[in-house]
């Protein structure tokens, strides 16, 4: 059966933005925010934002943490438990 990807090995696509080198990737990135600031439409953190979104942060890698550290089956993303 024919194999839509041409001439790639692994199944890989050779396309889109995952697969450039990464430091294209930022280019395009640092170009797109860039764009947003001159336009005016770039989100900027007021220091009381960027401090809830750290307080967030650190919350959830310290909850993901102690699951790990329990066996990780109380988590809040299903999985695991038994319905018999």
């Amino acid at each position: 059966m024919a194999s839509n990807n041409q001439g790639n090995q692994g199944g890989k696509s050779n396309r889109g933005f995952a697969s450039m080198d990464p430091q294209r990737q930022r280019e395009i990135a640092s170009e797109g925010g860039r764009a947003a600031h001159e336009k005016g439409t770039a989100h900027e953190f007021t220091s009381e934002e960027a401090r809830e979104a750290g307080r967030k942060g650190g919350m959830a890698r310290s909850a993901n943490r102690r699951n790990a550290m329990n066996g990780g089956n109380s988590g809040s993303h299903g999985g695991g438990g038994s319905n018999s």
